[in-house]
């Protein structure tokens, strides 16, 4: 089915219920849930690296006091030199393990998200996701998921790690210098709470971040869309400045989250290398006799220079989350955007199912019974609506404009659902099976003719796809192209004209060969030429007993039916 994107899908998408804080940490915590274990991976190999630190800092530090301070000969310090490389090794192996754990874990969770949206998507339908503008859809399925990453692979991990590291840090200086250890406990508090204050700000401007740059790009899609129009109408001034203002609009909010990020980040290390000090003061004035308070006289050159090699990475996983938590604003300002149009979109997304059970499902015909249909309260597309189809019908749909001929058929595709009442489809729910859908434009991908056949049927061969152009009446074409099935075409049809990406669109149809096949208006927009090769295409499929259910004003098309319905104004009857 071809795309359309809706000109107020700026506004619907502003309408969309934003989710508060609590609903997006829930929903990013389920995502989180089922991929623990490389989360789990990622700490324990954070830990190891943690302690492999200690050790290599230790190492230094005693290579340094036998080496320099008790004159100990080269040669009996080669143990300790060993040990030295073989915690360097290991605090390497451990760094490469926990970013790839944390890499897996991410990469399981935006599988999962996509797969989230995805379902979502298909469940309601094309009429509802046509409301939206592409750009914005894409832009969610690609950098909002994308910004998950480093929630998942950084900050969570360090999350805990933050909490881990500098307790063993502590507690192997508490057991050198208990005052020390008191200077590094009291002074650790200042980076969480400033990275708390400074995060509420980032919060909200990545949210506000997400939704401009997807506003942009839904506009910027259909403005490039629609070029050929703004430039008939003269318009393509307006729109272009209206992209610029929204374009410094985003400029200016971009500036302001890498404002927030870039003095938050200076703060930080302002508090970090302030405590650094005054630890390296201590110690220093400690060794020189100066203070004598405490535990400073029992000061050596061994644990002095151990506390102070400890200290920065005391600091290192709280400066480092403080780095990362940025990470998190941009995960809660992507899962908002995410979240609120899956809920926007949940509210009629379930496939329409069968609440009645009065009438017995068959597989032969195709059932409607007692079929409500509303998009406003006030006037309703259908009211018991009950009707049956036989298999291997030709049914076709007329009457004016707006009486509910292509709601009908977006009942039957499983598009919409309906408020109340039931319908089976050859004994199964609409949408639950594959069928042919041809709308009033053709949907392209850009590719070859063979790569748009097999969108539907992957393993056609290239005689199953040249009948199927054959039956679409586009043999002439095809010999005319020296590339043939393999001929170049972009996704909005450039080197066809309408009326032959239609038929490349129907084409599709003959190569998956489907039971039920729907068409909205088939023949509309077409000329002569295009018209007769659609109705020439649709009575192959009438007499090879398909199903066929269609919309149309067209005479020759009417004949084509057994049986012709009018609907008007949510009414049916045999015409």
């Amino acid at each position: 089915m071809a795309e359309t994107a809706d000109p107020n899908a700026s506004g619907a998408e502003e309408s969309a219920s934003v989710p508060d804080q609590r609903q997006v940490k829930q929903w990013l915590a389920e995502l989180g849930k089922s991929n623990r274990r490389w989360m789990y991976g990622a700490v324990v190999a954070g830990v190891v690296t943690g302690i492999a630190t200690l050790v290599q800092m230790a190492m230094l530090a005693l290579i340094v006091h036998q080496g320099v301070g008790e004159a100990v000969p080269v040669a009996e310090l080669s143990p300790l030199f060993l040990v030295l490389v073989a915690a360097v090794l290991v605090r390497a192996l451990g760094q490469g393990m926990q970013t790839r754990m944390a890499a897996q874990c991410s990469e399981h969770v935006r599988c999962d998200a996509r797969r989230q949206i995805n379902q979502h998507w298909n469940a309601a339908g094309p009429v509802a996701l046509s409301h939206f503008s592409a750009g914005a859809l894409a832009r969610e399925w690609l950098d909002h998921v994308e910004a998950l990453h480093g929630y998942y692979a950084r900050f969570l991990p360090q999350l805990l790690l933050a909490v881990i590291t500098p307790s063993l840090i502590l507690i192997l200086v508490f057991t050198l210098d208990w005052l020390a250890a008191l200077l590094l406990l009291l002074s650790a508090p200042l980076i969480p709470v400033f990275m708390a204050l400074v995060g509420m700000g980032a919060e909200r401007l990545n949210q506000q971040h997400f939704q401009t740059i997807s506003r942009l790009s839904g506009q910027f899609l259909d403005k490039v869309r629609g070029l050929t129009t703004l430039q008939l109408f003269g318009q393509t001034d307006t729109a272009a400045s209206l992209l610029a203002t929204r374009s410094d609009a985003y400029r200016r909010i971009t500036m302001k989250t890498l404002r927030i990020a870039f003095l938050s980040s200076a703060v930080l290390e302002f508090f970090a290398s302030m405590a650094i000090a005054v630890i390296a003061i201590y110690i220093g004035f400690g060794l020189l006799g100066y203070i004598t308070f405490g535990p400073a006289n029992e000061l050596t050159l061994f644990s002095g220079l151990l506390i102070l090699l400890l200290a920065p990475e005391f600091f290192q996983p709280l400066r480092t989350l403080s780095q990362h938590y940025h990470d998190r604003a941009s995960a809660l300002g992507a899962g908002a955007e995410i979240l609120a149009r899956m809920n926007h979109l949940k509210n009629g997304s379930p496939r329409c199912g069968n609440d009645g059970e009065s009438e017995e499902k068959r597989e032969d015909n195709v059932q409607l019974g007692a079929v409500g249909l509303s998009y406003r309260q006030e006037r309703p597309v259908f009211s018991d609506l009950s009707l049956t189809f036989e298999k291997g019908d030709c049914i076709a749909l007329t009457g004016p404009s707006g009486g509910g001929k292509s709601s009908l058929l977006h009942l039957l595709a499983g598009f919409v659902v309906p408020d109340e009442g039931s319908i089976s489809v050859f004994g199964k729910q609409p949408g639950s099976f594959s069928f042919g859908w041809l709308g009033q434009t053709g949907f392209l991908v850009q590719g070859s003719w063979a790569d748009n056949l097999r969108l539907t049927r992957p393993d056609a061969s290239d005689i199953a796809i040249e009948a199927a152009l054959t039956n679409a009446g586009l043999r002439p074409l095809l010999d005319s192209r020296d590339a043939g099935i393999h001929s170049h075409v972009s996704e909005d049809g450039q080197g066809l004209s309408g009326g032959q990406a239609r038929r490349l669109s129907l084409a599709r149809i003959f190569v998956a060969d489907y039971d039920l096949i729907l068409l909205d208006e088939p023949t509309a927009g077409l000329d002569t030429d295009s018209e007769v090769h659609v109705i020439e295409a649709l009575h192959k499929l009438a007499e090879a007993g398909k199903t066929l259910i269609f919309s149309t004003h067209h005479q020759a098309l009417l004949t084509l039916a057994n049986r012709v319905l009018l609907v008007s104004e949510g009414d049916l009857w045999d015409a």
